[in-house]
């Protein structure tokens, strides 16, 4: 049995905008096994403290965010790179104006199904 996959190709301006809460909006394109998020946060946006069982890669392309994990404060500016394993708690604050670009493995089913209130409810 074999299956047949296609190449996709998306333009950012045709991925839709979702605007989470005042602070925070972002732009998914999910494959089979991946999902790439456009993340724009405004300087004070807080993401929550959470966990996933998806691995999570997170750069930074413009401006900054202050992240609280493992036990330590981590700032990361644009041109930097943030690898979260598995399961690992980690909450964020955006210490300017910042876009970041996360991969996840597997694709968040929260985002998916609009079911990420962590997300939703924040300043």
């Amino acid at each position: 049995m074999s299956t047949s996959t296609q190449a996709k190709y998306i333009p950012w301006k045709n991925v839709e905008h979702e605007q989470l809460n005042p602070l925070i909006g972002r732009e998914m394109v999910v494959g089979d096994k991946i999902m790439l998020a456009r993340v724009f946060l405004k300087k004070g946006a807080h993401v929550p403290l959470h966990q996933h069982h998806n691995e999570q890669v997170t750069y930074i392309l413009e401006g900054a965010l202050k992240f609280a994990i493992d036990g330590q404060e981590i700032v990361v500016r644009a041109g930097e790179v943030l690898c979260i394993p598995s399961n690992m708690p980690h909450e964020a604050w955006a210490i300017e104006d910042t876009l970041d670009l996360d991969v996840f493995d597997p694709p968040r089913e929260d985002w998916l199904s609009k079911t990420d209130g962590y997300l939703r409810h924040g300043r």
